[in-house]
């Protein structure tokens, strides 16, 4: 399998290291209009071809998968070109810049036959794939509960200033994860209630994010998301969650201890995730995940089935995305039918 990636920034990395990891994959070709970052990027290769144009390496071709790792405004025109060239997708999330946008690069995948994945990868950290596979293992009986919370004061404009730039911030970026593991866990919502707060006056965009969702398998789940908590230890970047069933608790606490409490009876395990060789802490369980979902893109591609974060799956966690804004704006609960 053929892989051709373009936007070589910051987190990019962690992609093209992921593909190296996965056997039968190949990097034949990056795609960057600045210089030095696809310099640094093709130095991971022995060979391959480099472009500064998306255009002009669709028209060459020579790849199976492309994977777009730039940011979300040139979206929807490279996912539109990728469907032209008839080729598999992978896209970082956020996936568009509005519900219709994303529905329309949803659709044009959809017409090709190809397959087109998110890369919403929180959901893939080992520690958080534990916690769902216990809870849809029945072990703790009948969830009605749920609190999926990532708070921290960790610098993440460093490596990302353009992050401090927008008028969205922590739901769009971070609170799109959140919300997603909790669709994993729980199912679709149909109604969210959300309010929001900008503690960094630094920045443009709102900080701290808190979410209130009704699933439509009776779970009211909390999600919430914070980049002005100042924690010690910090526990960045680490997602800790707790689930309430009629049998039990499970709780996914910092340092990625899990535990389940059945009645007086409780089990613990350390779901910690390994660092892998190119890896680094405390980014290794994303670094992980990173590799672990392009596993996922690659198996589906090969068996013919559908990503579990496809495009079309995507556009539920995106909706809640739209809703949580425009509950917060609003200041009311947002039905999720209305969008």
């Amino acid at each position: 399998m053929r892989v051709a990636l373009i936007g070589c920034g910051f987190f990019a990395t962690n992609q093209l290291h992921g593909w190296k990891g996965i056997e039968g994959v190949e990097v034949v070709a990056l795609c960057d209009r600045d210089a030095d970052r696809l310099k640094v990027a093709s130095a991971m290769f022995d060979s391959v071809r480099t472009y500064a144009d998306a255009e002009e390496m669709f028209a060459d071709g020579g790849f199976d998968v492309v994977d777009i790792a730039t940011t979300v405004n040139s979206h929807r025109p490279l996912v539109e070109l990728a469907a032209a060239h008839n080729v598999h997708v992978i896209c970082q999330k956020p996936f568009a810049l509005n519900i219709q946008d994303a529905r329309a690069m949803v659709d044009a995948v959809s017409v090709t036959g190809k397959t087109l994945m998110v890369h919403e990868n929180f959901r893939w950290q080992s520690a958080v794939r534990a916690v769902i596979a216990a809870v849809r293992s029945g072990v703790i009986g009948e969830p009605f509960f749920g609190r999926v919370s990532f708070r921290s004061g960790y610098d993440v404009f460093s490596g990302q200033p353009y992050l401090a730039e927008g008028e969205r911030f922590i739901i769009e970026d971070l609170g799109i994860h959140i919300l997603d593991i909790a669709r994993a866990l729980f199912g679709d919502a149909s109604r969210i209630t959300a309010t929001t707060r900008r503690i960094n006056r630094d920045i443009n965009g709102e900080d701290v994010a808190t979410m209130m969702l009704e699933h439509d398998s009776g779970v009211t789940s909390v999600v919430d998301c914070s980049y002005a908590t100042k924690r010690s230890p910090e526990t960045f970047p680490e997602s800790l969650l707790e689930i309430d069933g009629d049998k039990g608790t499970i709780r996914l606490e910092a340092g990625y201890k899990l535990s389940i409490q059945i009645g007086d009876d409780v089990t613990y395990q350390d779901v910690s995730p390994p660092v892998l060789e190119w890896a680094s802490r405390p980014w290794h369980n994303i670094q992980e995940s990173v590799q672990i979902i392009q596993s996922h893109f690659v198996d589906c591609i090969k068996n013919g089935v559908e990503p579990e974060t496809s495009g079309k799956d995507n556009l539920q966690t995106f909706g809640l995305v739209e809703a949580a804004y425009l509950s917060a704006k609003e200041r009311r609960t947002v039905e999720l039918s209305g969008l």
